[in-house]
């Protein structure tokens, strides 16, 4: 019984792996899945929820990097002349309407 177990100890370590890469014997490739995962992980949860971010702040009327839209900011600007007392409705509407249409021919072209 013993010859037997000798025997297969010494053929077991005659077909051990010789080769034993960086990261010893088992890893191989399989080291560079994980930072792939970390990476693709991060990827798509920064383009989900940055888009996400970036269209509801454009639909908020804010440009890149927090500024205000220049429609939206002229359009600001016009009702507090409004608020004032700068202008009377009748201008304040005729303004608007003249904003809100080249805010729409500038964004449809």
């Amino acid at each position: 019984m013993s010859t037997t177990i000798s025997a297969l100890t010494a053929a077991a370590a005659a077909h051990a792996p010789t080769h034993f890469g960086p990261w010893g014997p088992g890893f191989g490739w399989w080291f560079l899945l994980i930072p792939l995962f970390w990476v693709l992980l991060f990827g798509t949860l920064f383009a989900i929820f940055g888009r996400r971010w970036r269209r509801s702040a454009a639909q908020n009327g804010y440009g890149p990097y927090g500024r205000t839209a220049p429609a939206r900011q002229a359009e600001t600007t016009l009702a507090e002349r409004f608020a004032k007392g700068d202008i009377d409705e009748v201008e304040y509407r005729a303004r608007l309407e003249v904003l809100r249409a080249n805010a729409a021919g500038a964004s449809g072209a």
